[in-house]
């Protein structure tokens, strides 16, 4: 299963790949045409275009088409792994973010592999940062079978601004264009500074919001029900009742909370793809309908 990377403008990267290049060259999509020169390659030519150009002129004129270069995109996941990404694991009744973020994960890598580009990777899961730049299928496999499996989530609260901070002392690994796909719920500090100069490298950032669709994004009314409630981290377990004020209030709060994050980022010309189970086919899905905007705006654009 995978998705179609679709980039908000064209890379200048390297060749061999399948996304569209603002350089001319072997490609699939016509910029442009031009006359025909000795030693040009004749399956180039154009031979409708050259046969209305050499009946209007009386003589026999070749035109040549010219097509954007397809390149080999360069796509980082950076996964946020506080200890608040791996708190609701089975058999909680909870959305499992870990295992959400997981296949998220691995469908990025898997889309990343089918446009033939080079997969880099960052977490800062014990505490330091751990990076693997983008490479070739090696690491895919690396990324896939080895940092997306691992255990440990004692990530620092700000680790978005940390990782954002990161990743821009790595600009030589990452030219413009690149695709930065940030997973993670977004309910730690803002990272403002590191969006804005993430976006001043004209880097193809995207955030997926891994959030509970009940107890994250909304809340249920559970006014005068007594229901358990655990410590984050573990710890002990209590049972409260919730006024049906208080549920209401709280599930306010809460999707007022996820429409500012959605807005925050849709302020900065961010397009955030929304996660809210751990079903890899559904996850698929919230990819596909992202793909599909940027193909409706870039049609409108390009």
């Amino acid at each position: 299963m995978t998705f179609p990377l679709v980039p908000r403008r064209r890379l200048i990267g390297l060749a061999f790949g399948s996304v569209r290049s603002a350089r001319r060259g072997l490609g699939d999509d016509v910029a442009g045409s031009r006359p025909y020169h000795p030693g040009d390659d004749v399956d180039l030519v154009d031979w409708s275009a050259s046969a209305r150009l050499s009946s209007a002129r009386g003589m026999d004129e070749f035109v040549v088409r010219q097509t954007f270069a397809d390149e080999a995109p360069r796509v980082v996941v950076f996964c946020d792994r506080r200890p608040q990404m791996s708190f609701f694991s089975p058999p909680l009744p909870w959305l499992d973010k870990a295992s959400a973020m997981r296949h998220a994960c691995e469908l990025i890598c898997d889309s990343a592999a089918a446009a033939r580009g080079f997969i880099g990777y960052l977490d800062f899961a014990g505490g330091e940062p751990f990076w693997r730049p983008p490479k070739g299928e090696r690491e895919l496999w690396e990324v896939k079978e080895r940092h997306l499996q691992w255990p440990e989530f004692a990530a620092a609260p700000d680790s978005i601004q940390a990782g954002l901070d990161h990743l821009a002392e790595q600009r030589v690994a990452l030219p413009p264009g690149s695709f930065l796909f940030v997973v993670s719920d977004f309910l730690g500090p803002d990272a403002d500074a590191g969006w804005e100069r993430a976006l001043s490298f004209r880097w193809d950032a995207v955030p997926v919001v891994v959030q509970d669709p009940v107890w994250e994004q909304s809340f249920p009314d559970i006014g005068g029900l007594v229901v358990p409630y655990a410590e984050p981290g573990g710890g002990r377990v209590a049972l409260v009742r919730l006024s049906a004020a208080e549920a209401r209030a709280r599930r306010e709060r809460n999707e007022e909370r996820l429409a500012a994050i959605l807005d925050g980022f849709r302020s900065r010309d961010l397009e955030p793809v929304l996660v809210s189970t751990d079903d890899p086919g559904e996850i698929l899905q919230g990819f596909l309908e992202w793909s599909d905007a940027r193909l409706y705006h870039r049609g409108r654009l390009w």
